[in-house]
């Protein structure tokens, strides 16, 4: 799995110690630092493309971001959709889980799905919530899931 800056530079090590030699250097700068994972994806034709991210926030700082792409020619229904970027942010989260616990780093993990039954992803709202938190993870959704809402977004427009 290959990972990239926002700047677009790739992260030329394994994601997980590039996030541990992350922490540490924000730590050493007195950092606080909370992850949030998230997915969004984009149907474009016969290809959905993903595009998984691993935010880092500073506490009254700002944050940026790690970014994985991929796609599939699968066909699938906007609830088939939804878990699978779901699938992405969890399978994203439980490698880093250890690694951030070391650091007591809070981790959320977030789904591009709405709370609102009005629109089409509200579909896979309720599997979405049930399978990120059996996982243990922190869930949020729309409108407080800006990490696959927002930023995910940006790269998969």
């Amino acid at each position: 799995m290959t990972w990239k800056k926002f700047s677009g530079e790739p992260i030329r090590q394994p994601i997980l110690d590039e996030v541990s030699s992350t922490i540490a250097r924000e730590y050493l700068l007195g950092n606080k630092l909370k992850v949030c994972i998230g997915t969004d994806s984009q149907v474009k034709g016969a290809i959905t493309e993903f595009a998984t991210v691993i935010v880092f926030v500073r506490e009254k700082k700002g944050g940026f971001m790690y970014i994985h792409q991929d796609r599939t020619s699968l066909k699938m229904s906007i609830k088939e959709r939804m878990l699978a970027e779901v699938q992405r942010s969890i399978e994203t989260a439980y490698s880093l889980c250890d690694t951030l616990d070391r650091y007591d780093v809070d981790l959320e993990v977030h789904a591009d799905i709405n709370t609102n039954p009005m629109f089409k992803s509200n579909q896979a709202l309720h599997d979405a919530m049930g399978y990120i938190l059996s996982m243990g993870f922190v869930f949020k959704a729309k409108p407080e899931a800006f990490a696959s809402s927002a930023c995910a977004n940006k790269v998969v427009q």
